[in-house]
């Protein structure tokens, strides 16, 4: 999202309201090149707060979702949905979740950097560890079950335009279908992904997630154990 600067605004302050650093902030505007100089009435980008988050608690099948410590990349290998969640949401653009399976393996930073498709909908500004929203918003708009003014690299902004938006409702998890939007609360921050499906009687989900050593986001499939916000089903 983005904020219009007020006098007396300060970076440090901004990232700290925004739950975000006054790093990311930088790297989220490359203009302002001195983080103690911004001028009133210029346009901020927001980031989303960082997408690092504790490991699940009970044995989930990827090691970490996030926290920038590696990991694998879950149930990248699955090709179709896990059993048992009925056919996949889809749009008329097709499915988010395929869409999202077609991108599996690949790091949030160089996707953005695709000229057609889920990398030219993301947002190239957002840092490479918090890429989730800017993501899944991706993929709604490629399925056409959002439209661009929707599109937010913020979790809770993306919720909220769901929660707008007639053509989608909340469900229980338990009826969720693949390519559901699913808002998680991690920590002090938040991570969204979408359904996959389920396997071996655990949900399952992709998204653009902190499995590279580094801290950075790729494109994978896994099950996550974390406090689930939010799902919201598309019905057309």
């Amino acid at each position: 999202m983005s904020y219009r600067i007020q006098s007396g605004d300060t970076l440090s302050a901004l990232a700290k309201r925004y739950n975000t650093s006054v790093g990311d902030l930088m790297k989220a505007n490359p203009d302002i090149k001195d983080k103690n100089l911004i001028y009133a009435g210029k346009s901020l980008n927001i980031p989303g707060s960082k997408d690092s988050f504790e490991p699940g608690t009970s044995g989930s099948s990827g090691s970490k979702a996030g926290g920038g410590t590696g990991g694998s990349s879950g149930a990248g290998n699955v090709t179709a949905p896990p059993g048992g969640a009925g056919p996949a949401s889809r749009g008329p653009g097709g499915s988010p979740f395929e869409i999202a399976q077609s991108h599996l393996g690949k790091n949030a930073g160089s996707l953005k950097m695709e000229g057609s498709g889920v990398g030219a909908d993301m947002e190239d500004w957002v840092p490479n560890d918090v890429n989730c929203a800017n993501f899944v918003s991706a993929c709604l708009e490629q399925a056409g079950q959002i439209k661009d003014s929707q599109h937010s690299a913020s979790v809770m902004t993306l919720q909220g335009n769901l929660d707008r938006d007639p053509n989608f409702q909340r469900v229980d998890l338990k009826d969720a279908k693949p390519g559901d939007v699913v808002s998680m609360k991690v920590g002090s921050g938040q991570h969204v992904v979408m359904f996959a499906g389920w396997k071996d009687g655990k949900a399952q989900f992709i998204g653009s997630n902190n499995v590279n050593s580094d801290g950075s986001q790729r494109i994978s499939m896994t099950s996550m154990n974390y406090p689930i916000m939010s799902v919201h089903h598309y019905k057309g």
